[in-house]
């Protein structure tokens, strides 16, 4: 029998990605189906008897059927999910999913099952936000009552690789900001999202008309509106580019509030937040970058904007994405037409080199750095061929004559030949 998430889907039209069976032996059904369709089979949780078996890009899990389908489903999260189809094609639906879903609604079965598995709480939000439902108001109730539960130690909490899985569904879903606005609003961003939560409240002025958070929840709002393409690890950077701003924040002598270093300090908030949930180290290592250089000037002229290009090539153009998402989410007394079009400029200069031939080979490679300057295998050759790159790529040599003589130059600055 067909139980679960996987009838929902088939009632909306959605495509199967995870199908729950109750069967009379889990094993053997498990063992079999992977057999016939060559997968694999393994056991989840032994002593209750769930298998599951992964083949042809769908997750199939295996629980008894213990005789008591009616309790089964009175266990479990939402209505929409306490539904059952038969072998012979009829629908069992004992608490009404069948109309929450016409009515797109998303309603608890009881509290009591919320409580049982916090995670259910942060299901709900991505439930809402990937199928755009309406949270039930008792059930809304229900979920603000039991996430301060969670952050006052009363619930337990989740696995973190749990957690993460339902906000790695939110922040790819088309819905994503108005996802985390909805754990905002239930009180679930504290207790994943600590870091973030804290910039609630957190006044800017100047360019920002948002506080820090609802700030961030817009930046990522403007991306997705001018970049629905964007990957979820641009998604989390957006998302995360201001959660330095509380703990860096300073009044100055005018009254104004400043946050400097916050991207730095962001930085590695963010590092330590995406790697509390324990997300792959690229993900995280991108996100870092990223967020610490979201704060990184643009520039006024050809010449700045090849050196951007050149010394943040491996970000963009996503380090641009977050820009402009950034910007256009800040409309404070500061902002105006003309600093917006400034700023356009500024970044179809980037784009524009961005779209140019590939560079060519360089005009020096690490042999000729160390004949040229008697040096060793070492820091040096990399920080003489990096100064070449960099002049070669905002136009300052052209030859490898000039190069040469550029690279004396610097040297010469260093006091690399008087050390040798």
């Amino acid at each position: 029998m067909l139980v679960g998430g996987a009838v929902r889907d088939a009632l909306l039209g959605r495509p199967l990605h995870d199908l729950d069976w109750l069967v009379p032996d889990p094993e053997a059904a498990a063992r079999s189906d992977a057999a016939a369709l060559a997968g694999s089979a393994f056991p989840l949780d032994l002593g209750r008897g769930h298998w599951r078996v992964v083949a042809a890009g769908l997750t199939r899990d295996y629980a008894p059927d213990l005789g008591d389908l009616a309790a089964d489903l009175a266990a479990r999260d939402f209505t929409i999910n306490a539904m059952a189809l038969t072998p012979n094609g009829n629908l069992v639906d004992p608490h009404g999913g069948l109309a929450d879903l016409r009515s797109k609604r998303l309603r608890m079965v009881q509290r009591a099952n919320l409580a049982a598995d916090p995670l259910r709480l942060f299901r709900a939000t991505r439930l809402a936000a990937t199928l755009r439902f309406r949270i039930e108001n008792g059930t809304h109730k229900a979920l603000q009552d039991l996430a301060a539960a969670l952050i006052a130690g009363g619930l337990p909490m989740p696995a973190w690789e749990r957690i993460r899985a339902e906000l790695e569904a939110i922040i790819g879903s088309e819905q994503a900001a108005g996802g985390f606005q909805l754990l905002a609003k239930l009180g679930l961003l504290e207790p994943a999202l600590p870091e973030l939560e804290a910039n609630r409240g957190v006044a800017q002025g100047g360019f920002h008309h948002l506080d820090v958070l609802d700030h961030s929840l817009e930046a990522l709002n403007q991306l997705l509106h001018g970049f629905p393409e964007a990957d979820p690890g641009l998604r989390w950077a957006t998302l995360l580019h201001d959660i330095g701003k509380a703990p860096a924040a300073s009044l100055g002598e005018d009254g104004r509030r400043r946050f400097y270093g916050h991207d730095r300090l962001g930085a590695a908030l963010a590092e330590a937040a995406l790697g509390r949930l324990h997300y792959p180290h690229e993900r995280i290592d991108r996100v870092r970058a990223l967020v610490g250089s979201h704060m990184v000037p643009l520039p006024k002229t050809d010449k700045e904007a090849r050196r951007f290009a050149h010394r943040r090539r491996v970000l963009l153009p996503d380090l641009l994405k977050l820009m402009i998402a950034d910007r256009e989410a800040a409309r404070g007394r500061l902002s105006s037409d003309a600093n917006r079009r400034a700023y356009r400029v500024a970044l179809a200069r980037i784009l524009a080199i961005l779209a140019e031939t590939p560079p060519k080979p360089p005009l020096l490679d690490g042999h000729d750095v160390m004949i040229l300057l008697g040096l060793e295998p070492g820091a040096r050759v990399g920080e003489a061929l990096r100064f070449i790159a960099e002049a070669e790529a905002v136009g300052d040599v052209a030859t490898r004559k000039e190069a040469q003589q550029a690279l004396e130059r610097f040297a010469d600055a260093r006091g690399w030949n008087d050390a040798t």
